[in-house]
């Protein structure tokens, strides 16, 4: 297939458009540095700044990967505009090629995350249980509704609501790593909040599961089967690194810190994959700390 894949270049792009490279898709990738993409894209990849310059090109699958990073710095009304215009305009633009194309792509895969929930407490969450109104979960909510209406077109939508995603090189985990091989890692504010998390490989894998399935539409929680808290989280961690974990950041110094932003911080949801498990999906990597000694004996 034409596989339009915007977000290539990021940390699930990247691989993502290896593996469909190996399994001899097509790729059309949008970056706003074409130059620098093709050093990180497989040979061959089209790669262009836009959407809209694909018009030409007839894909016959999209899948969305776009937006500003959320989780970097205070937020500020210009990066509130920025995380949220990022999703939306990029989820217009996919829709617009998909309006005004001959073909328009059978499928488009796009994604979300697990802030769509907002503030979970424990209670077990899958894709039926109603979202906590927040900043957060109405990034979601207007991102997985832009991305909806390619259905009027007659395009087939999946939804990926993406947890934590884990791996060397990037993400939460490059960011954790330095302070707790140093022994001065811990938990966040008490600890007992949820971080539905997922390994690379996998959230991949469930994005080439949902793009050939071509019965499944709507959202799909996309995390492991086992979500931890973050004092679970910290521990296997520290314990896979042979460090302690001893020192927690307040909640209230997180707050002074990131204002706003700290909720992402602070607050989780018990993110279960229950659509995906029921369609047959399956995880090479459910168990945290079996996921962890794989990142990091691969490094």
């Amino acid at each position: 297939m034409r596989i339009l894949i915007t977000g290539a270049t990021g940390f699930i792009g990247q691989p993502l458009c290896e593996a469909l490279a190996e399994k001899g898709h097509e790729l059309l990738a949008v970056s706003r540095g074409p130059e620098k993409a093709r050093e990180l894209l497989p040979e061959g990849a089209d790669i262009r700044a836009a959407v809209a310059d694909f018009g030409d090109a007839s894909p016959e699958a999209v899948i969305n990967l776009a937006g500003e990073p959320i989780a970097e710095g205070r937020w500020t009304d210009e990066k509130k505009r920025k995380i949220l215009e990022s999703r939306v305009d990029t989820a217009r633009a996919i829709v617009e090629l998909c309006a005004s194309a001959e073909s328009p792509p059978r499928v488009l895969v796009s994604a979300s995350a697990m802030g769509y929930y907002g503030d979970q407490g424990d209670r077990e969450v899958t894709e039926d249980t109603p979202p906590t109104h927040e900043f957060v979960h109405e990034i979601c909510e207007r991102w997985e509704s832009e991305a909806r209406k390619a259905e009027t077109h007659g395009v087939r939508v999946a939804i990926a609501r993406i947890g934590l995603v884990l791996d060397q090189g990037g993400g939460m985990l490059a960011r954790m790593l330095t302070p707790f091989k140093l022994g001065v890692g811990g938990r966040l504010g008490d600890g007992k909040q949820y971080m539905p998390w997922i390994h690379r490989e996998d959230m991949v894998s469930i994005l080439i599961f949902l793009l050939e399935h071509d019965s499944l539409s709507g959202p799909f929680n996309a995390s492991a089967p086992n979500p931890v808290t973050n004092a679970e989280f910290t521990q296997t961690l520290a314990s896979q690194l042979h460090r302690p974990a001893v020192l927690p950041a307040p909640a209230i110094a997180l707050r002074l810190a990131f204002g706003e932003m700290s909720r992402l911080l602070l607050t989780g949801a018990k993110m279960l994959p229950k659509r995906l498990s029921d369609a047959g999906f399956e995880f090479r990597h459910p168990e945290l700390g079996k996921a962890l000694n794989q990142i990091l004996d691969a490094r």
